[in-house]
């Protein structure tokens, strides 16, 4: 039934897209929406920090929107590794923060998450070490406890420093060289794609998962790297905007610009900070998302200050 309300769903929200003007003005402060051009201008900056991203083109006219620039139709990064299923993780609630509504809000934006303690020992990787030409990079969690999955704290993200030239990563977790089918490290992997939602004026995340053996994962396989909390609520399965015939996982987008707004709120508030710049939009929405995926290990733009 969810799945259907789903669909319908979003048969309504691509023909409101349709009728939505595009917006020009910037809100990003007030509203934690953007405007075409200041998506072009995060992911921009998101690219040059970031190589593991990259802009593409739809696949082709119908696809291609012409509030974006032809070779910028979307963002998306490749084949990143998830070594555990999120349903394994323990279930804590002192882990769980409402990253918006009310205290009595059932609807609020949960991370449930947020409080996990850092487990994961983590590696000083120089950039150009990290991205030589094509070869693609891929940092691993080695815990292997249950205690719950080593998501970056919030406050611990916004009050986090660095320069750009060196990421912060997990080190991979060592094999055991035995040949027992047992012991061989299988990972999931995800191609991970963000694009611009017209309607809600929000960047959107989209995901497609493979096996081990580089098969496409099925619906009930990619929920169990979702968090529960989302599953089937927040994610939904629908037609790719760019490219034809093509359906992905998505995090439904409206929530975005209330969370983004609170969020930006609470960087702008760090005494000592430089106020947020739509530039750094995507580096935020990128954390954010993570509550729905924590154990999808996309995010190399740790270091990179806020």
């Amino acid at each position: 039934m969810q799945n259907l309300v789903n669909s319908f769903k979003s048969a309504a929200l691509s023909l409101g897209e349709h009728l939505t003007p595009v917006l020009k003005e910037s809100k990003f402060k007030d509203t934690g929406v953007l405007t075409p051009a200041e998506f072009v201008a995060a992911g921009d900056f998101l690219v040059h920090h970031c190589p593991t991203w990259s802009w593409a083109k739809a696949s082709d006219a119908a696809g291609t929107r012409d509030y974006l620039p032809a070779d910028k139709q979307y963002l998306l990064t490749k084949r990143v590794p998830c070594h555990r299923r999120c349903k394994d993780m323990a279930y804590d609630s002192n882990l769980e923060k409402l990253l918006d509504g009310d205290d009595d809000d059932a609807e609020g934006w949960i991370d449930t998450h947020h409080n996990a303690v850092e487990q994961a020992e983590e590696v000083v990787v120089d950039a150009d070490d990290l991205f030589p030409g094509s070869k693609q990079a891929a940092a691993t969690d080695s815990d292997d406890d249950d205690d719950g999955e080593a998501v970056m704290d919030m406050d611990a993200i916004m009050s986090g420093g660095g320069t750009t030239s060196n990421l912060l990563v997990s080190k991979a977790p060592e094999t055991t060289g035995t040949t027992s089918k047992d012991n061989i490290l299988k990972t999931r992997t995800y191609d991970l794609h963000i694009t611009y939602d017209k309607y809600y004026q929000v960047p959107r995340l989209w995901l497609l998962g493979y096996d081990e053996n580089q098969k496409y994962l099925t619906v009930e396989q990619m929920n169990e790297d979702f968090s529960e909390d989302h599953a089937n609520k927040t994610i939904t399965i629908e037609s790719h905007p760019h490219i034809s015939n093509v359906s992905m996982a998505s995090i439904h987008p409206c929530r975005h610009a209330e969370v983004m707004k609170r969020l930006i709120e609470q960087v702008d508030g760090k005494e000592g900070r430089n106020e947020i710049t739509v530039e750094k939009y995507l580096l935020i929405f990128l954390k954010f998302v993570q509550a729905v995926i924590p154990t999808i290990e996309y995010d190399y733009t740790r270091s990179i200050e806020l």
